[in-house]
């Protein structure tokens, strides 16, 4: 059985794809920031602004939090709007 990695072992071998990926997202509001017109009050925006504040929150769970904020809530009738 394999000992649980630690926090330092588990950041050495997570931290370039993690600072991989931070740079595309930071990217990719840069080419928002320079292209006319906005997009602030997009609801998508919102949720993406929703989800960098969760990010920042040291709070378990932010993986399935940031999940929900882009999950519609659940309705019993999803089948029949479907035809299903």
């Amino acid at each position: 059985m394999s000992a649980v990695p630690t926090a330092p072992e588990v950041f050495d071998r997570e931290f370039l794809e993690i600072r991989a990926k931070v740079l595309e997202v930071a990217a990719c509001f840069d080419r928002l920031d320079r292209a006319p017109g906005t997009v602030a009050h997009d609801p998508r925006m919102v949720r993406l602004r929703q989800v960098i504040e969760l990010l920042l929150d040291a709070s378990p769970d932010r993986a399935e939090r940031t999940q929900l904020v882009f999950s519609r809530e659940y309705d019993e009738g999803w089948r029949k709007k479907f035809g299903l």
